[in-house]
């Protein structure tokens, strides 16, 4: 039987630092609702997640402060730049996020904004728990600790 193939998506924006800020739990992938001049902006790859965080509102999970920019060629059809996006994901799996964050007081963090093999627009959100200053200190110790590792294995073999 044949390997299956590794997936292809190409990936607009990355939030690197969620995963040195939380401590990253279960991820999810979600569809997002846009419009053209945001999909043509996100080809581009004018888009930033660095800031943004999802929250329940009615029921429907929404992704704010999320940074598409304006697409140049749209003219009076533009969005705004940092409007509320609903994210599209099935309703369990929607209770299963709210209910974590008012049951254990955990966060949902966008950590990749991606198109996949097929050209939707996805994020990939995670249940994440904020650390605390002395687990960052920790990760930095074993980052820094394996980078060294790494220096003496080089130089050995």
């Amino acid at each position: 039987m044949a390997a299956k193939a590794e997936r292809t998506f190409k990936i607009i924006a990355d939030n690197r630092k969620a995963r040195y800020n939380y401590a990253i739990g279960e991820t999810f992938e979600a569809g997002i609702m846009l419009t053209g001049s945001e999909v043509k902006s996100m080809r581009v790859g004018k888009a930033s997640i660095g800031e943004s965080y999802a929250a329940a509102r009615d029921g429907e999970l929404w992704l704010y402060n999320c940074n598409i920019s304006e697409y140049r060629q749209a003219g009076q059809f533009n969005h705004a730049p940092k409007r509320a996006r609903k994210l599209l994901l099935h309703k369990r799996q929607i209770n299963k996020l709210i209910g974590a964050v008012e049951r254990e007081g955990m966060t949902v963090v966008p950590l990749k904004l991606y198109f996949n093999e097929k050209g939707r627009a996805k994020i990939e959100l995670a249940l994440a728990k904020g650390k605390k200053l002395h687990d960052k200190r920790e990760t930095d110790k074993k980052r820094s600790w394996e980078r060294e590792r790494g220096r003496l294995m080089r130089q050995k073999g």
